[in-house]
């Protein structure tokens, strides 16, 4: 993929992260560091924008597999 490829799967991710419900943007989370890890090895630019989209993501599903513990 080139540049260009990355950067507009990243947007096209992002875009359905943010309408996505939770379930959704937690199943999309690896795709999405996946897709960031390949711009990093390019050299490219990755925005803060998605690397905290990111990051939320992981929080996420953390929370989620410790909210889903029995007490």
């Amino acid at each position: 993929m080139t540049e260009n490829d990355l950067s507009r799967t990243a947007r096209q991710l992002e875009a359905k992260i943010t309408n996505a419900c939770e379930d959704t943007r937690i199943a999309l989370q690896p795709e999405l560091s996946k897709i960031l890890d390949l711009m990093r090895h390019q050299g490219s630019h990755v925005p803060a924008r998605l690397k905290s989209l990111n990051a939320a993501l992981l929080d996420e599903a953390i929370e989620r597999k410790f909210d889903n513990l029995p007490v």
